[in-house]
């Protein structure tokens, strides 16, 4: 038997050609899509603007899926993180930060990660494969499953206000999936989420930068963490291919980049490494002539992590060293530590029981 299709994760085009493969005509594809992302719906029969007999005759060929959910914890601080479980049983993590009558879904691009950032946990584990389309798009719909948040709310009424591609891997390193995913959700006449709520951070893939810029226009988040070659070099060994001066020159080019809508630029603080006040003087200087703002992550610890927090007393000098050279910098509150669902803390859990059941043979 020929496996069913999964509807979620096909582009426009490809949902109309697949309606064609069946004869049906361009305006069904319109019909499903709404069924799909506007309602928020996976069973055929209750798509009641769809002709019975259709309704009767998709089941056998296709499917409206989203990945199954392995884990779900909730953090005291109401973060939720899920271990998404796919087809082929690998698995990756989505967290939700709640705000007070809002927040963000951190969404994961790949499974594992290449880019072996030795302050984070998830590039302790080696890449396994970049996330299909319909898994990327999948995981905010799981999201806006476990909070009901169907059909689409108007903005001011979303809990699930925003989107950063945060999670699991290199989005940039899976542009062509991502992008696809990022374009469904930004489709008005479905999830319909602006691109202004959006943020991509890339550790840093140049050729890819502006492209994103171009071609998406979501806001852009940099993972720098170092104002020298050679500290970056070991927080964040793509720099050894993609340098500080080039990274800096395409954040300066960056399409859609304005005082309205700054770059990020995230710093993890590290304790005797990357914290000092000449470490914030340099910070300042490196970024002149972008529109850029900062968020100050306090390291969050994970086992067998090479470095410890910066203090506080070290983080608050930091920050007002910035802030006195006229940039936003906030220190970001920790969510989820409880839960290992704060940046940098991201594992897909069966990697770790896998290695538990190998070592317990």
């Amino acid at each position: 038997m020929t496996a069913r299709r999964n509807l979620v994760g096909l582009s426009r085009a490809e949902l109309a050609a697949e309606m064609a493969a069946l004869g049906e005509k361009p305006f069904r594809a319109k019909q499903l899509w709404h069924w799909i992302y506007h309602r928020g719906e996976t069973d055929f029969a209750e798509m009641s603007t769809l002709a019975k007999d259709f309704r009767a005759r998709l089941p056998e060929t296709h499917v409206v899926a989203r990945p199954d959910v392995s884990r779900e914890q909730k953090s005291e601080d109401g973060t939720r993180k899920w271990l998404m479980r796919f087809d082929d049983a690998q698995e990756a993590e989505t967290v939700f930060i709640p705000e007070e009558d809002r927040g963000a879904v951190c969404i994961s691009s790949q499974v594992g990660c290449t880019l072996t950032c030795t302050f984070c946990h998830t590039g302790t584990q080696k890449l396994v494969r970049n996330l299909s389309v319909a898994e990327i798009v999948g995981q905010f719909m799981v999201a806006r499953d476990s909070y009901g948040e169907w059909p689409t709310p108007k903005d001011g009424g979303r809990l699930l206000s925003n989107i950063v591609m945060m999670g699991m891997g290199e989005p940039l390193f899976n542009y062509d999936n991502v992008a696809t995913a990022l374009r469904i959700i930004m489709d008005h006449e479905g999830i319909a989420l602006s691109k202004r709520r959006i943020t991509l951070s890339t550790s840093g893939v140049v050729p890819e930068m502006r492209r994103c810029g171009e071609e998406l226009g979501v806001n852009l988040a940099v993972s720098l963490h170092a104002v020298t070659d050679e500290l970056r070099d070991v927080l964040v060994p793509i720099n050894r291919k993609y340098p500080l001066k080039e990274l800096m020159a395409a954040c300066r080019d960056y399409p859609g980049a304005n005082n309205a809508r700054r770059i990020t630029y995230e710093y993890v603080m590290l304790k005797g490494i990357n914290d000092s006040a000449a470490d914030a003087r340099a910070l300042a200087k490196l970024v002149k002539g972008t529109p850029a703002k900062f968020n100050l992550i306090p390291f969050n610890a994970w086992p067998g992590a090479l470095y410890e927090c910066s203090g506080s007393n070290a983080m608050r000098r930091f920050a007002d060293i910035l802030n006195d050279a006229g940039y936003s910098a906030p220190i970001r509150s920790p969510r989820g530590r409880d839960i290992m669902a704060a940046c940098g803390q991201l594992k897909s859990a069966s990697e770790r029981q896998r290695r538990v059941r190998a070592a317990t043979g």
